[in-house]
């Protein structure tokens, strides 16, 4: 599988990567198999989080990857505290709470360092200065390789990307979600930063859901789209997922495409998908794209 490099952090991630919050935490082996054979067929990108299943997920994942541990690059987040009374959890983004949250992430991950550590959300009225202060002094002391954002807010960003050393952003991307594009690409683009993007099936509405409203385009709006996107299907015998993902890959700004499976079966049909991704050329784009209106990021600025 085709390595990326990541941003500015010297680090290279598969273009396929694993997202692993869908994995059952009640499920230790089946979840462990799911992990091997994913970096069997080649995927070296493993994404978690301490908010996933509380904790339960960071643990799973820990616990399956040590045999080939320093052959990937394990990514984790950042940000959230599970209440006490287990209903929910609390947005926690101070310096302080960073600092201690990692060294629990480092237990249930069974690893001393953690290759790219993500803030996990973030508002503009966040403490952003004492964040980054944080997430350079864990730097420093070895306990990660590098940081970055999981967030869909262009101003807040922004802010990291003027004041920060990150090295990606999370962001959801498809052929359906195409806000990136159209604000964020050439500010990304600019500072050497990567997209890790999720979302590149549109909740499956690329593939096999039934259609409906997505984002701000309306039913009949996403059917258009699944019409072009059909048509390049049929001429090319790729399957609909491949050509999605593909476009989304063919994104400069895009470092992985990161993918969540359950089951085995899901698994072994990403690897099909991940056999038949390619370049695709500017003519194919505009294919894909005829008849269909941009989209700007309209809330959760």
């Amino acid at each position: 599988m085709e390595q990326r490099r990541l941003g500015k952090s010297g680090l290279m991630v598969s273009e396929i990567g694993l997202g692993c919050m869908s994995l059952k935490s009640n499920q230790p082996k089946q979840s462990k198999a799911i992990i091997h054979k994913a970096f069997d067929s080649g995927i070296t990108f493993f994404d978690t989080a301490d908010l996933y299943d509380k904790g339960q997920n960071e643990t799973v994942v820990g616990e399956s990857v040590q045999a080939f541990r320093k052959q990937i690059v394990l990514a984790s987040k950042v940000g959230n505290l599970w209440r006490a009374d287990g209903s929910g959890w609390d947005w926690k983004a101070s310096k302080d709470y960073i600092i201690k949250a990692i060294d629990g992430s480092l237990s249930r991950l069974k690893t001393d360092y953690i290759d790219l550590y993500q803030l996990h959300g973030g508002t503009i009225d966040d403490p952003i200065d004492e964040i980054i202060e944080a997430f350079e002094l864990l730097k420093k002391q070895g306990k990660i390789r590098a940081y970055g954002l999981s967030s869909i807010r262009p101003n807040v960003i922004k802010e990291f990307l003027l004041k920060s050393a990150i090295s990606s952003v999370m962001m959801q991307y498809s052929l359906l979600d195409r806000r990136l594009e159209e604000e964020m690409d050439a500010l990304l683009m600019a500072k050497d930063v990567h997209v890790l993007a999720r979302g590149t099936l549109a909740k499956g509405l690329l593939v096999d859901k039934p259609v409906e409203p997505y984002l701000q385009y309306s039913s009949g709006e996403v059917s258009h789209i699944l019409r072009n996107l059909h048509r390049i299907v049929k001429q090319s015998g790729k399957d609909s997922a491949a050509e999605a993902i593909s476009y989304v890959l063919s994104n400069a700004a895009v470092a992985t495409a990161v993918v969540g499976v359950s089951t085995k079966l899901q698994l072994d049909e990403l690897v099909h998908t991940k056999q038949q991704l390619a370049q695709l050329n500017d003519v194919d784009k505009k294919k894909l794209l005829d008849g269909v209106r941009s989209l700007y990021y309209t809330e959760h600025r």
